[in-house]
């Protein structure tokens, strides 16, 4: 037995070393990015910037702070997130209650929709003919309105409102709460950490929206964050960035950093604080009874 408990414990320290070491692999390529936006021009076009920054300088960060394009395409990407996930979070889980009900009458043949929708998605040219007629073409609409529903997002809300004991809704029933008010002031209450869980799913989703911006939007003012930073990236938008500032503190290159830098962080922010409430909700999620 003592052996086999020595066993167990180097197996557990070797999985350990080895995630350590996955994690800190894939964090290589996010570390020297953010190296080299706070690295001068010149040391990132010498290809010399690795894991920490060289001929420090905040420029990137000033040319991208400074330009009014990437507010505005930021202030865009707050906008659809908040209200998209809200909107998604609202529909997802009205959706979901209605399908947990039991006696609810053709309640297979919707889940059975929402499953099929998991496997065979939509192509690209009808999707496109949908939202023109409903008029949501080059508006915002057309990146929440079209995803307002997620279908594993569906599953994992009905899963959790089958997991909260029946006892509780019939009280509230007794007590006089119709289905609305049962909803609004028992289950919601209850579901704050699935509905964290699936929140984030959504928020993550709005904030790296990148493709259906490009397919239904036409006014370059309505272009998100992602799509002004592959404006940056690919049309090497990032020179009409630049200040009159020397190439030795400042580069296209280190614009383009700085700019990804400045997507990446907020959701990096975020989710610290709302980990606790996502790791219970994922586990509450997949349980019934």
């Amino acid at each position: 037995m003592i052996g086999m408990g020595t066993a167990r414990k180097w197996f557990v320290s070797l999985n350990y070393i080895v995630l350590a070491l996955t994690g800190l692999v894939m964090m290589l390529p996010f570390v020297n990015i953010l190296a080299g936006s706070f690295s001068g021009g010149k040391a990132i076009l010498q290809g010399s910037v690795t894991i920490f920054p060289v001929d420090f300088t905040l420029a990137n960060y000033a040319s991208v702070l400074n330009n009014i394009a990437i507010w505005k395409s930021f202030g865009i990407t707050v906008y659809v997130t908040v209200l998209g996930t809200t909107l998604n979070l609202l529909f997802t889980s009205t959706m979901a209650y209605g399908l947990a009900k039991k006696d609810l009458k053709g309640r297979s043949f919707f889940i059975l929709l929402v499953l099929f929708s998991m496997i065979f998605t939509a192509p690209i040219i009808p999707s496109y003919l949908l939202v023109k007629s409903f008029g949501m073409l080059n508006t915002l609409w057309a990146l929440m309105i079209p995803g307002l529903i997620g279908a594993f997002n569906l599953i994992i809300m009905i899963s959790f409102f089958q997991s909260i004991p029946e006892g509780l809704t019939e009280a509230a029933k007794i007590d006089g709460c119709n289905e609305y008010r049962t909803y609004w002031s028992i289950v919601l209450p209850l579901s704050l950490p699935s509905l964290t869980t699936i929140g984030l799913f959504y928020a993550v989703a709005h904030w790296n929206g990148y493709f259906s911006a490009v397919m239904y939007l036409r006014d370059p003012g309505l272009y998100p964050l992602q799509v002004k930073l592959r404006q940056l990236i690919v049309d090497n938008d990032a020179a009409n960035v630049m200040q009159s500032v020397q190439m030795t503190l400042q580069s296209a290159e280190g614009i383009k950093m700085a700019t990804i830098i400045v997507a990446t962080v907020p959701v990096l922010l975020i989710y610290p604080m709302i980990q606790k409430h996502f790791t219970k909700g994922a586990m509450l999620g997949s349980l019934k009874g």
